[in-house]
């Protein structure tokens, strides 16, 4: 299990694949979760070429503090790809990690050649029930916090266990990492700036999704110039709800068109 020292984080990372066929799939993964989320992804992928994908800052096997915005989670997976010699990758991000993708898309342009956003948006706006969590998450124990966050994340009729599975190994996460993540997604916003990424793009977006709902998302596809949208039969979760679907889109995204 690699591990690399990061300003005061120790991450943990899966570096696997052929490293001579096309650039790299670059996985980041959500808040409260880890690496694990691409479980599917990566035994699809890892046949054919490089895949890499890591704990963020906390999360996961990682260690270290919370971030207090998305530019210092971008920093991380940036020292990974410069410790690991990765000059280009397609990168994958999926709701936070979505948001930290996009960031690099945009500071670091040369680094991306494709960008992959499952249940992701360019600015951070709130429903009335989500909007209600945040005003209360001070003020509500924090496994009631989490598991009010998460229950949401999936789409009605996923199985209960799961769900209760996915609750206990979120509030495994400590809580200043849980806030001060939560604090950076609220800041998020580079809606505006959504015209200058100038790569080809995959919106991946689950129908039944209360978090982000489809209609930020949209906001966000019709602002970048060369963008692709997939609405799946899912919540927030896609990742795990419906992992061979994600795994078809990205590999039609990936696939030259003929």
């Amino acid at each position: 299990m690699p591990q690399l020292d990061v300003d005061g984080a120790t991450l943990t990372y899966d570096d696997e694949g052929p490293r001579d066929v096309g650039a790299p799939l670059v996985f980041v993964h959500g808040w409260t979760a880890d690496r694990h989320r691409w479980d599917h992804q990566v035994e699809h992928f890892s046949t054919g070429r490089r895949v890499i994908r890591l704990d963020l800052r906390g999360h996961g096997e990682s260690g270290g503090a919370g971030s207090r915005t998305i530019e210092d989670l971008a920093r991380d997976v940036l020292a990974l790809l410069d410790h690991l010699e990765v000059d280009r990758c397609v990168l994958v991000g999926h709701s936070m990690g979505g948001m930290i993708a996009q960031t690099i898309a945009l500071s670091h342009p040369g680094r991306v050649e494709r960008l992959v956003l499952v249940n992701s948006i360019g600015r951070m706006t709130y429903s009335r029930g989500r909007g209600l969590l945040m005003a209360v998450s001070t003020r509500v124990p924090f496994k009631v916090f989490v598991a009010a966050n998460i229950q949401r994340a999936f789409a009605p009729g996923y199985p209960r266990e799961e769900i209760r599975a996915y609750i206990r190994a979120s509030a495994a996460t400590p809580r200043e990492v849980v806030m001060t993540c939560y604090s950076a997604m609220r800041a998020f916003d580079v809606l505006d700036r959504a015209g200058e990424i100038g790569v080809p793009v995959l919106l991946v977006h689950g129908y039944h999704d209360i978090q982000l709902p489809v209609r930020q998302m949209l906001r966000l596809a019709k602002a970048c110039p060369d963008a692709t949208v997939r609405i799946i039969d899912a919540g927030h979760e896609l990742p795990v709800e419906k992992p061979a679907e994600l795994t078809a889109a990205l590999d039609a995204f990936l696939t030259p068109k003929q």
